[in-house]
């Protein structure tokens, strides 16, 4: 195996489509970004996919091009790590909606030769999962030995096994869910109104004067990072200490250091982040209900399908508690599906699925080794 194939090809295709989405438009054609690693066995199947969350990209396991960090989960996915390309073809997409290279509102609208803005159609994650359905038969891989995935990727990692039933053999689904709650649905209509507040916004129209509304969308960054935090844990990390100063100001600059932590989250996020994406993709976070998609009953998703499933949650995830897993593991036992589920303790909220856990990785290691 080459060192290229190894650890990542980054690229993108333009499928011509169409795409038929859940809100009735036809999309054509389809652009999609995405990177590899690894080499498909001649059986073709050793091939994962890995899903990824909100703010995510298809760069899991190498440097953003942007910001030079590494990929955004290099703890789960790289050599000698559970998804390992010397024993996997591991597939990553930007998904449909978003920014870095996939079809979204800050694509070309070939109709016009301008950016789509607000006249690109609303997406879902049902329709995320079927872009990524016509990657992979672009890429030739028949059939899925898992599809992994944390939060938003969680939900794709469900969907995928509802949507193509004969076409995944496992799903390991992460701090997800299988509906938004109308908690859940409230932040994000926080944060998509605060981007649609911001002047520069322009009812999207914003790409040819190039001035984003980075205010609206780093505002927007700041309410949804505290969701993805503990209490405990902002707690054990900033407390109510003073950022660089002995005392108060008295004033509204950043006294604190848990405001200048939040407001560094929304500005850097705006550098890598398109404003109406993050309106598209937290609409089809909060369009997602896998159970209405199936006749009201979260269990006939899961009729269909043979793929066993791993769920695991965080004790301190308030975005998707525990007891959001437990419902999918109850609906998974009720449509007769194989179904492993185990609670992790960590202080670190939603986001510990994206940090250092020996625990996650010894979960996920051994269940996709049993997979055949």
């Amino acid at each position: 195996m080459s060192d290229d194939a190894r650890f990542g090809l980054s690229r993108s295709i333009t499928l011509p489509g169409p795409l038929r989405l859940d809100g009735g438009n036809l999309l054509s054609p389809v652009d999609i970004a995405y990177e590899t690693y690894g080499s498909l066995d001649a059986d073709g199947g050793n091939a994962i996919l890995v899903c990824h969350a909100l703010t995510g990209d298809q760069h899991v396991a190498s440097d953003h091009p942007i910001t030079g960090k590494p990929g955004w989960w290099t703890r789960m996915v790289g050599p000698g790590k559970p998804i390992d390309p010397a024993r996997h073809f591991i597939i990553c997409a930007n998904v449909l909606g978003s920014c870095m290279g996939s079809s979204g509102p800050a694509s070309i609208n070939p109709a016009t030769g301008k950016p789509w803005g607000m006249d690109f159609p609303v997406i879902t994650i049902r329709d995320m999962v079927r872009a990524q359905a016509m990657l992979l038969d672009h890429l030739g891989v028949g059939s899925l030995r898992a599809v992994v995935g944390g939060s938003m990727g969680g939900m794709q990692a469900l969907s995928w096994p509802a949507t193509f039933p004969d076409r995944v053999r496992a799903a390991v689904v992460i701090a997800s869910t299988a509906r938004h709650t109308a908690q859940n649905i409230a932040f994000h209509e926080v944060g998509r109104q605060a981007v649609m507040a911001d002047p520069c916004w322009q009812g999207g129209n914003y790409y040819a004067a190039g001035d984003p509304p980075t205010a609206g969308l780093a505002v927007a960054r700041m309410a949804a990072h505290i969701t993805y935090l503990s209490e405990a844990g902002l707690t054990e990390k900033f407390g109510r200490r003073l950022q660089a100063r002995e005392a108060k100001s008295f004033g509204f600059d950043a006294d604190f250091q848990v405001e200048s932590y939040l407001r560094h989250q929304g500005i850097s996020f705006t550098d890598r982040f398109d404003a109406n994406s993050y309106l598209y993709i937290t609409r089809a976070m909060d369009y997602f209900d896998l159970a209405e998609e199936h006749g009201g009953m979260l269990a006939n998703a899961f009729r269909a399908t043979a793929a066993r499933f791993c769920l695991v949650s965080f004790d301190t995830d308030w975005l998707y508690p525990t007891s959001e897993s437990r419902s999918i593991v109850h609906a998974l036992n009720a449509s007769g599906a194989a179904a492993s589920f185990v609670e992790l303790s960590s202080p670190y909220g939603h986001d510990a699925f994206l940090l250092e856990s020996p625990e996650l990785n010894r979960v996920v290691d051994g269940f996709l080794r049993s997979v055949t």
